[in-house]
């Protein structure tokens, strides 16, 4: 996290690094295509943590679903984007 800078991508699944990611002005893409924002980050990790409680109370929730070729499109989309915008 300390090698992270400004305007630096990664790319995770994991909400709560995604969160200090964003802080930190650093852009992190979901491997289904979602860009964590400033904007989304909150309602993500109010989710995370719901889902959490829910678990923690031994409700039996199943986990992510597998990555759909949507999923892969979309991912491949962004990126392509982001890419482009770095390109001299």
């Amino acid at each position: 996290m300390d090698e992270v800078a400004n305007g630096d991508l990664v790319i995770t699944a994991d909400t709560p690094l995604a969160a200090a990611l964003v802080e930190k002005g650093a852009l992190a893409l979901s491997p289904q295509g979602e860009f964590y924002s400033a904007e989304n980050i909150r309602e993500r990790l109010g989710m995370r943590d719901f889902m959490e409680g829910l678990r923690g109370a031994g409700v039996d929730i199943s986990g992510p679903a597998a990555l759909s070729q949507a999923d892969r499109q979309a991912f491949a989309r962004q990126l392509d984007r982001f890419l482009a915008r770095r390109r001299p």
